[in-house]
């Protein structure tokens, strides 16, 4: 005889396809969304009580600050014409100002808030991102400490910013996370969305690509959805890249834009080494103190990474992240929030405060959303330069 269910007990209905998922996925990490909103905000608040306090624009700072201010140029004018060398903002990647631009005309807001509007909004799609490789990897709690961790960086107020590092690192992470999951389509046209917004896409798309070439060798996934991550994944970096090549008349546009017109070119770190060395030796200012510090906690946090033996696909990706933010020659002092988006050198924190007694692990978050908020205001109304 056939069991009978229980009416009482009516089995749970789920919600079908990618719609259900997001929804459930979302009903997981809100507790990590309000936790980063308020790591942020947090931060937000002391910059502007001190802004006020000495008779800055906090708004204006957020919006129009160094590379801001060059996003800001390019959503209202365009790219220039290719004859101008010195700061070409054709250095700069067209996703977010391009899509400053569209929301522009919608919203009743100037272009320099609708860029920070932007970045909030998607520093948000990051912290979910970020919830869900450390849920993926270890537990709920890990991926909620992991995006607040994320959120009280020293530099973590670029996250809301008219920068491009909060929207990178959303498309960084939930690129990676599909990339683990074997969710080829998704990773590769993400892969392709954070091309198109920063150059440090470079330390992305190789790892879709290999990840993809590694599953088709091996036999685990010969499908068309592997050969399309394969094929498709660098297509928004290569594109930016041959579109410059193009309204330059040469191969290395870009390249050439990076370092005659910024001083800005790859030297295997030698230029960082040797300021680390200058920093490190001789009286130097808060910022270059800070960006030496950061840049060696990291070096530490990839090698704890190793020894946790971290999903290759990641340390892989923090390796190049890396390589890339320091590899490169000038703008010392923008290095630490270069490598915001190595979100995945944070998961050994994040492991360690989830482990961590609440009081104990209250104390500790407390501290560095201290420390963060005063470095966010020491950044913008005292340090004269770009985070």
């Amino acid at each position: 005889m056939s069991e009978i269910s229980s009416p009482s007990a009516p089995a749970q209905i789920r919600p079908a396809g990618w719609p259900g998922a997001v929804r459930r996925s979302l009903a997981a990490a809100w507790p990590a969304l309000v936790a980063y909103a308020a790591a942020r905000t947090s931060g937000l608040v002391v910059l502007f009580l001190w802004a006020h306090a000495t008779g800055k624009d906090a708004v204006g700072l957020l919006g129009t600050r160094s590379d801001a201010a060059h996003y800001v140029e390019i959503a209202t004018h365009g790219y220039p014409s290719a004859a101008e060398i010195h700061t070409n903002t054709m250095a700069f990647f067209p996703l977010h100002p391009t899509l400053t631009r569209w929301l522009g005309a919608i919203l009743p807001f100037g272009l320099p808030t609708v860029g920070v509007l932007l970045t909030w909004v998607m520093a948000l799609v990051a912290a979910w991102g970020l919830f869900a490789i450390g849920n993926h990897l270890h537990d709920r709690r890990t991926g909620v400490l992991l995006a607040t961790v994320w959120g009280l960086l020293p530099h973590a107020i670029v996250e809301s910013m008219g920068y491009t590092e909060a929207m990178f690192t959303a498309f960084a992470a939930w690129t990676l996370l599909a990339t683990l999951r074997r969710q080829w389509v998704a990773a590769a046209l993400l892969s392709v969305l954070a091309g198109l917004t920063r150059p440090s896409a470079s330390a992305l798309f190789p790892v879709v690509v290999l990840a993809a070439f590694v599953a088709i060798v091996r036999r685990q996934d010969r499908s068309w959805r592997a050969w399309f991550a394969l094929l498709v994944a660098p297509l928004g970096w290569l594109g930016y890249l041959g579109w410059v090549a193009n309204r330059t008349g040469r191969l290395d546009g870009w390249f050439h834009l990076q370092h005659e017109g910024w001083g800005s070119s790859w030297d295997a770190g030698r230029y960082t080494a040797s300021m680390t060395a200058s920093v490190l030796a001789e009286a130097k200012v808060p910022d270059y103190l800070l960006v030496a510090l950061v840049m060696l906690v990291s070096l530490a946090l990839f090698a704890i990474s190793v020894i946790d033996r971290q999903p290759w696909q990641l340390l892989m990706f923090s390796a190049l992240m890396i390589a890339v933010s320091l590899g490169g020659s000038g703008f010392y002092n923008a290095k630490a929030r270069f490598l915001l988006p190595a979100f995945a050198l944070l998961l050994p924190v994040a492991g360690a405060l989830a482990r961590t007694k609440p009081a104990k692990m209250y104390v500790i978050v407390g501290t560095l959303a201290a420390v963060s908020a005063y470095c966010g205001g020491y950044l913008l109304l005292i340090w004269k330069f770009s985070p």
